[in-house]
């Protein structure tokens, strides 16, 4: 079963060992074990269903409970300090696109919102209530879950929307293919949703981001059901599937979508490279990017990030052992790493380990081929757990990303860094910040920050930790013309910045598109944008 207050299902627990929480406590201080509010109590405060009875919802208070939020930081201090006040009235679970059709009806003859819920994987704010006023209904697409056709002549396949990522690769498994869509979230996030959130994978440089699988799909809206018909390309005027990703369910809701799919490659492997330091490691990076060479997957993390990530890995043999044979290369307290993952034909494969083990070297690295790959793989979608670990043990996380020019992402991650580790300097509270270039393109690369801080027995004084540092970071990125997103979305965390980003007439002419598809504003109100102002 799926935790209702944390990340993931209750019978998994990532290995949290003494050692990674004695690394931790080195830096920040001990950190405050404070109970969660139980399930029982938090249930005592979901109020009367102000929805009429419905044979195709429910009111259950804990289902109701289950959707009322999502995996951000504000999300997880409302529900582990059991402050959460705002919950849906009735939660849907259609199996059929007459159902979702009826459901609009309703909703626009009763005066009441719909927020569309795919994995309840969103970390800014996706799926929360913003209207306290009108009723709410959650529409959970889970049932709509299904391989719909499959054409394998085309390498094209349409799903049901709420499918989830470890369903879409087991259905398409069996056919001989693979989606190859592999975000942090995929365990429990949804085709829906990726499209929803223009989601990115760590595999995107062979598979694509999700822009470039997305072929088109049927959107049921409260003026009616957008055919998106699934062309390759088009040049018949604008690509009214570029709207559809990224509307965070202000639009409507996908029922169903077509998309590219790859057959199983021959060959896919994971390597590891450790360099003697981050400007060692950031030229190779560039230099293997720009040359365009045929990785499935790049990325480089700073010192302080390699450094934590073996940490808290809890093989403390395994690390001391590691960190031995690394001093004797000349890799000491600056080296930084890098992983990266060709995918594709075996004879191509080695091609491009080739390149890639030529540049590392050019620039001092050194190549790992079997462990610190795997490690990271097996890791790669149960990493999230950790939070879990961490919060209990005192200790909250969060992260937050965008993207910059070659010439600038350096230099924009030490003030982003900066701003962090000053950001509590009141409190005489101090942080672990690390970050990593997840995303590279030819001209730019994705930079992404972690930051970890003690929580307090207080959810405001907690929660308003958290506001000053997501505020401190956020300035940075906007102030150095980074976009306030690169693959979490907007939803209710990023939406004050979204204005300095789009421009006054772009957030107008975006208000007035989504407004010919839900002219009441029923759909999903407050995300992207506050209704009725700028």
């Amino acid at each position: 079963m799926k935790r209702w207050n944390g990340w993931g299902r209750t019978d998994y627990s990532y290995h949290f060992a003494e050692s990674s929480k004695t690394f931790v406590e080195k830096i920040v201080g001990a950190g405050q074990q404070v109970p969660d509010a139980s399930l029982e109590t938090v249930l005592k405060k979901v109020p009367r269903s102000r929805l009429p009875e419905n044979p195709s919802c429910t009111t259950d208070a804990e289902i109701r409970l289950r959707h009322a939020r999502g995996q951000s930081f504000p999300d997880w201090v409302a529900m582990r300090y059991g402050t959460v006040n705002l919950f849906p009235d009735a939660v849907a679970l259609p199996t059929s696109q007459e159902e979702i059709e009826a459901l609009l009806s309703l909703a626009k003859q009763g005066h009441f919102n719909l927020i569309p819920y795919g994995g309840g994987t969103s970390v800014v704010g996706h799926i929360n209530i913003e209207d306290a006023d009108t009723p709410t209904l959650s529409v959970d697409l889970g049932n709509y879950n299904q391989l719909i056709h499959l054409d394998a002549i085309s390498n094209t396949a349409t799903f049901g929307a709420g499918v989830r990522g470890p369903d879409m690769e087991d259905a398409l498994k069996t056919h001989g293919f693979r989606f190859g869509h592999y975000p942090q979230s995929h365990e429990f996030s949804t085709l829906g949703g990726w499209i929803a959130s223009r989601s990115v994978g760590t595999q995107c440089y062979y598979y694509g981001r999700i822009e470039q699988l997305f072929l088109g799909g049927r959107l049921h809206t409260p003026q009616g059901t957008l055919e998106m018909p699934p062309f390759s390309a088009s040049a018949a005027g604008p690509d009214l599937r570029q709207f559809v990703l990224g509307s965070e369910g202000r639009m409507g809701i996908l029922s169903q979508a077509t998309v590219r799919i790859s057959p199983l490659p021959e060959f896919e492997h994971f390597y590891g490279v450790f360099y003697p330091d981050w400007e060692s490691g950031f030229a190779a990076l560039r230099e293997m990017v720009q040359a365009r060479l045929d990785v499935s997957m790049l990325r480089l993390l700073d010192r302080f990030e390699t450094e934590t990530t073996l940490q808290l890995s809890g093989k403390e043999k395994l690390v001391s052992l590691a960190d031995k044979g690394l001093r004797i290369l000349g890799m000491g307290e600056e080296r930084c790493m890098m992983l990266f993952a060709i995918t594709g034909t075996a004879a191509g494969a080695h091609a491009t380990l080739r390149q890639m083990q030529h540049i590392a070297r050019k620039h001092h690295g050194f190549v790992e081929k079997s462990m610190i790959g795997k490690m990271w793989f097996d890791s790669r979608f149960t990493t999230p757990y950790l939070r879990n670990n961490l919060w209990e043990s005192g200790f909250a996380l969060d992260t937050l990303e965008s993207v910059f020019p070659w010439s600038k992402v350096a230099a924009v991650k030490d003030e982003v860094e900066a701003a962090l580790f000053n950001g509590l300097q009141d409190e005489n509270e101090r942080l672990i910040v690390f970050s990593h270039l997840s995303h590279m393109y030819t001209d730019g690369a994705s930079l992404y920050v972690t930051y970890l801080f003690r929580r307090t027995a207080d959810a405001d004084q907690t929660l308003e930790r958290w506001k000053k540092l997501k505020k401190a970071a956020s300035e940075v990125i906007v102030r150095n013309h980074g976009t306030i997103s690169h693959q979490h979305g907007v939803g209710i965390d990023h939406r004050p910045y979204l204005p300095i980003e789009k421009g006054a007439l772009g957030m107008e002419g975006m208000r007035n598109f989504y407004s010919t598809f839900d002219p009441t504003g029923i759909m999903n109100p407050g995300k992207l944008y506050t209704d009725g102002k700028q």
